[in-house]
């Protein structure tokens, strides 16, 4: 018996397994009705999402970040930056992107920049951009101007938003002061 004869036999072996399960298989498929036990998906939700330590995520207090402000990394938020430069630019002069430029951003009135055309809810936000109020923006934006277009979800961790602002307030003529 040669290689070739061997071949063939293990072939029609496995054939045959293949039609005896493959229909036992198919008949399965067509005849037995499959409906699910329960319906959809039942989504857990939560009132807040737990911490690390395994309990409730205390409620974001903007005050907590201002008090970070003095002590916070200007090289840090250089690297947090980054991120924003995707929309926006932080040159003086710069030209807007799908953002407006952030030249000069501390102090000024929110939907000032020239030539960018804001979303209504920030147009008719009012006000202007403080310490306190970028803080609440830039940690979670949807929530602190609903309706607004800006797409980022926010920074959420405390230390990287004070660096952040801090390296913000370098982009001005005239960096503004640090609240005390």
């Amino acid at each position: 018996m040669d290689a070739f004869e061997i071949n063939k036999i293990a072939g029609a072996t496995l054939t045959a397994l293949l039609v005896i399960f493959g229909s036992k298989t198919t008949l399965d498929i067509v005849y037995k009705e499959h409906k699910p036990e329960k319906p959809g998906w039942a989504l857990p939700i939560t009132a807040a999402p737990p911490s690390k330590t395994g309990g409730p995520v205390a409620a974001f207090d903007p005050a907590k970040v201002v008090e970070l402000l003095p002590k916070a990394s200007t090289e840090g938020g250089q690297d947090v930056f980054k991120r924003c430069l995707q929309c926006h630019t932080p040159d003086k002069g710069g030209r807007n992107l799908v953002g407006p430029n952030l030249w000069g951003v501390i102090g000024r009135k929110v939907a000032e920049a020239p030539g960018f055309p804001y979303s209504d809810a920030m147009k008719t936000k009012g006000g202007e951009w403080t310490w306190a109020e970028l803080v609440k923006y830039l940690h979670d934006p949807k929530a602190a101007i609903p309706g607004n277009k800006m797409a980022f979800a926010g920074v959420k961790d405390d230390a990287e938003l004070a660096d952040l602002l801090v390296y913000m307030r370098k982009l001005a003529d005239t960096p503004p002061a640090l609240p005390k």
